[in-house]
This record gives C-alpha cells, structure tokens and sequence, in this order.
C-alpha cells in the first residue's frame, strides 16, 4: 500500500469518526431541546397555578367575617 492510499484511508477514517460524533451530538441536541421545551411548559403551568392560587388566596381573605386578630373564644 503506498503512503497516499493510507494517507486517504486515514483521512477518510477520520472523517468517518467525526461524522459520527456530530450525527452524535445533533441527537443529543435534539434530546435536550424537548426537555427543556417540556420543562418550560411545566414551568409555565405552574406559574398559572401559582398565580391562580394566590388570587383565590386574596379572595378568602376578603371574604373572612371579623377581624383577622381576634382571639378565639376559648381565651
């Protein structure tokens, strides 16, 4: 085998690996995407619970007979 043949064959090698390392990476790329669009979606939801939350909050609040610092009876 001359020195350009495996020259070629190790070039060609080389861009094998690396081809293969990037069709790695786009997949890993693609993986990580959906859970963070998945994690930004939950995130989203929950803020609405939270904010949902706090406006029934602020509604029983308003909603409470008598003053908020009253003893109870038994005192």
């Amino acid at each position: 085998m001359s020195s350009s043949e495996q020259s070629n064959r190790e070039l060609s090698e080389r861009i094998d690996t690396l081809e293969a390392r990037l069709m790695f990476q786009d997949d890993t790329i693609e993986t990580l995407n959906q859970t963070i669009t998945a994690q930004w979606r939950a995130i989203d939801a929950l803020k609405r619970q939270i904010a949902l939350l706090g406006e029934r909050l602020e509604e029983a609040g308003s909603n409470a007979d008598g003053p908020r610092n009253e003893l109870p009876p038994h005192y």
